[in-house]
């Protein structure tokens, strides 16, 4: 076959710009649905919450709004209910991320082991992850009270006083906390049992030949090989606990005292029943730019930690 016969089938073969344009025109009308409600549910009310942030927008008011520049900002650092409400924020996480990465990193090493009646167990662990907010709220709050409630029930056997868990202000936090850790253990637990079936079973072999007890190979082989799926973890969940808005608007409602009111919920307050929109749109940037930052250092600190 001559060259030239080649260079007649390689341009006959060679796709032509009018098929490349139509192939182009095909993958952009696959890409325009999402695009479209990515314009529309995403970044349009992000540009635009962002602009309401500088105006004295009021649902209450029927004026136009009125540009304030960054008055609303000024006077988000300076309020105290803001950094109230984020400081109960902040005390949610510290009390819902560390049980959550402990126990389920525990519940999934105890599933990983092979317990008989695999399923149970699983089933266990992960059900009460698929239950609506409402319907948890509920069940705890039954749990939780003062006079016919389970818990006190138990305590009175043993002698011990009850308590008015979500009515007392040194309690309801933590009562919220331990809703929020059995109810969302599940997700956790399912993303450990993953990574641990991911590790070769021919690694724990090779421990145990050179003499590697349980605990040895729990400390040296299993955790540092779960360091990626714990920092996953840990950012993941820092994230949905500073976003708690549901369990806490169900069961306390804020109270008592303000003492469970999260800072997101200060932010539905302030827009929606004072209809102060405009400024909860800037506490509501304030609060996106703290979550930025803290998401930035724990992916450096993730890095770093790869590192050495």
């Amino acid at each position: 076959m001559t060259s030239a016969t080649l260079t007649k089938r390689a341009v006959a073969q060679a796709p032509t710009t009018r098929s490349r344009v139509n192939r182009s025109q095909a993958g952009l009308l696959y890409v325009l649905p999402f695009f479209v409600t990515f314009v529309l549910f995403l970044l349009w009310p992000t540009v635009y919450g962002i602009w309401m942030s500088f105006t004295d927008r009021d649902l209450a008011a029927g004026a136009e709004p009125k540009l304030v520049g960054f008055a609303n900002y000024a006077e988000a650092l300076t309020d105290p209910m803001v950094w109230t409400t984020f400081g109960n924020t902040v005390l949610f996480t510290v009390l819902t991320t560390v049980p959550l990465v402990v126990l389920s990193l525990v519940a999934a090493l105890l599933v990983n082991m092979g317990l008989p009646g695999q399923w149970v167990w699983r089933m266990s662990f992960f059900l009460p992850y698929l239950l609506a907010s409402t319907v948890v709220s509920l069940f705890w709050e039954w749990l939780y009270n003062p006079e016919l409630g389970l818990i006190n029930a138990v305590l009175g056997m043993f002698g011990a006083e009850g308590q008015k868990w979500l009515q007392d202000p040194d309690f309801a936090m933590a009562a919220i906390a331990v809703t929020t850790t059995w109810w969302t253990l599940g997700f956790n637990f399912l993303l450990y049992l993953a990574a641990l079936q991911n590790i070769p079973g021919t690694v724990y072999e090779a421990a145990s030949i050179d003499g590697a007890g349980t605990w040895r190979r729990l400390f040296s082989i299993t955790l540092p090989l779960l360091r990626n799926t714990t920092v996953l973890i840990v950012i993941l969940q820092i994230l949905a606990s500073l976003k708690v808005f549901d369990q806490i608007y169900q069961m306390t409602a804020g109270g008592p005292d303000d003492s469970t009111r999260s800072i997101l919920m200060y932010i539905f307050d302030t827009g929606f029943t004072g209809y102060r929109l405009g400024y909860a749109s800037a506490i509501s940037y304030v609060f996106f730019a703290i979550i930025l930052v803290l998401s930035l250092l724990q992916l450096r600190f993730a890095r770093r930690s790869d590192q050495v």
